[in-house]
């Protein structure tokens, strides 16, 4: 055996010990033999030697960011969509519309931000560029803009007026900037057009303070063969890392993930902590279709998907869902709009199951939200807030850990009439719960309640209304001991009853 061979498998041997000790150093911290626990942020790759109980072991000490924590303390959040497509009646325009169309009457982008405000929404998603490529602020790059309309004698920037009105009302600020642009002749021509949008992803990062969420989907135009965009995925996020640090980057960013569908619900299992990862590049691609795993899987985080892993993130759900039947505002669609008992609906299936509910609203040609959608956002803006104002339970914001079986009971202020549970995890430690079980004490008994699978940051669970003096939690399964954060108690009134009240 030659010299080189001899190193080569003395490194080799070297590099399998470093390994198998770095495994156990990380074990032994997240055992409990350690009085400092070790966590892994938003990302986490498993070394090559390690047991498939030691990747769940490990699984349970991923959390995240600082900046998806507070993303996901918005719980829910508004997107607008508002352009050329208002002003033609589409959903996707071609690109090829005179910005003569763009021209609202009444713009008033207070209005719009205290109806969400007040209705208890965090932060406020615009519609910077859409398909169309026209866009609502004086770009640059193209005279496709609000800059080429008579709408504020061509010196209009909505983006401006919306970030400016957001900073009065303080409420947050994201934007979304459509990777695919219609107009744009580059497009097709991928270093070309990859610099024009850096240079969009520039302008709107570095002229209107802080931004809180860049939203960016990955579509793509049927364009000829020899004129497909292959987006530079790799640079787009370097520029939002750099302008706006604090900035969450969703959908085809690595931050915040799509749910997988645009009706409002989250999984009845979702966890934050999953495999998957957006299709950004080939290797990212390739493994997630070793694992069987996109945006719209049912699996995302079970056991038996974390041991085929090699890598796990934290990577939340975002439920996108639009209170009207479009995206854009379309006059047919004034009836349309979704009733009280569906938007609450979505909220336990959104908000209720760890995921951040993002609720489409739509100006009219006025550049106003028509009193209609006013109406209804109030109306459910104070169903959620009364309805969950007041914990029932005595000590519900104590909290508490508890290894797998273990359990809590709660006393109720009052013999109350209670139909939600609200229970939350301690994410900045873990998402670890795997199931649960809420029990109502009856006479002398306990009587289910419900059950459930994940909780994460927060889960909501609706029965039928019951009254009861004590409740008991029981952590049926966990990854590791279960941190919980918060428990409460609440009575949710009958929608139609509230309609009829308010």
């Amino acid at each position: 055996m030659s010299s080189n061979e001899n190193i080569f498998l003395a490194n080799k041997r070297m590099k399998r010990i470093f390994l198998t000790g770095l495994v156990l150093i990380l074990i032994f911290m997240v055992s409990g033999c350690s009085k400092k626990k070790y966590f892994f942020e938003k990302e986490l790759a498993f070394p090559k030697i390690i047991t498939n109980d030691q990747k769940i072991k490990l699984a349970a000490y991923l959390v995240p960011t600082s900046r998806q924590y507070e993303w996901q303390k918005t719980e829910m959040n508004a997107f607008i969509h508002f352009g050329m497509n208002t002003f033609t009646n589409r959903e996707w325009g071609n690109g090829f519309e005179d910005p003569a169309l763009f021209n609202p009457t009444a713009f008033d982008a207070e209005q719009w931000v205290k109806t969400l405000k007040n209705a208890g929404f965090g932060i406020l998603i615009l519609t910077a560029k859409h398909h169309d490529g026209f866009c609502l602020w004086p770009t640059e790059t193209t005279t496709h803009s609000v800059a080429s309309s008579p709408w504020r004698n061509g010196e209009g920037d909505v983006v401006r007026e919306v970030k400016d009105a957001c900073d009065k009302y303080k409420m947050k600020f994201g934007i979304y900037l459509s990777p695919w642009d219609r107009n744009a002749k580059s497009y097709g021509d991928s270093p070309q057009y990859n610099a024009l949008f850096i240079k969009q992803l520039t302008e709107l990062l570095s002229n209107y303070g802080e931004i809180d969420e860049v939203w960016l989907d990955g579509a793509k135009g049927e364009e000829p063969l020899e004129r497909v965009q292959e987006y530079d995925w790799e640079a787009f996020y370097k520029v939002i890392d750099q302008l706006q640090p604090r900035a969450v980057k969703a959908v085809m960013g690595n931050d915040v993930r799509w749910v997988g569908n645009e009706k409002g619900f989250a999984r009845e299992t979702e966890w934050s902590v999953t495999p998957l990862q957006p299709n950004i590049d080939v290797a990212t691609i390739k493994e997630n279709e070793r694992l069987g795993i996109s945006p719209a899987a049912e699996d995302l985080g079970s056991r038996e998907l974390i041991v085929r892993a090699k890598k796990l993130y934290w990577y939340p759900a975002e439920v996108n869902v639009s209170l009207r039947p479009g995206w854009f505002y379309h006059p047919e669609e004034d009836q349309q709009i979704k009733t009280l008992k569906q938007l609450v609906d979505i909220y336990y299936k959104s908000v209720g199951r760890n995921a951040v509910l993002l609720l489409n609203v739509s100006p009219d040609t006025r550049g106003l939200l028509p009193e209609t959608d006013v109406k209804r956002l109030e109306q459910f803006g104070n169903y959620i807030a009364s309805t969950f104002d007041e914990n029932k339970l005595v000590d519900g914001k104590v909290a508490w850990t508890t290894k797998q079986g273990g359990f809590r009971e709660y006393d109720l202020l009052e013999n109350d009439t209670i139909n939600t549970i609200m229970l939350q995890e301690d994410i900045k430690q873990g998402q670890r719960v795997e199931s649960f079980r809420v029990d109502a004490q009856m006479g002398n008994g306990w009587k289910k309640l419900g059950e459930g699978t994940t909780i994460g940051y927060k889960r909501l669970l609706k029965f039928n209304d019951v009254a009861t003096s004590k409740i008991r939690i029981t952590i049926l399964e966990t990854r590791d001991e279960a941190n919980i954060l918060n428990v409460g108690a609440f009575y949710a009134p009958p929608t139609e009853e509230y309609s009829a009240n308010k």
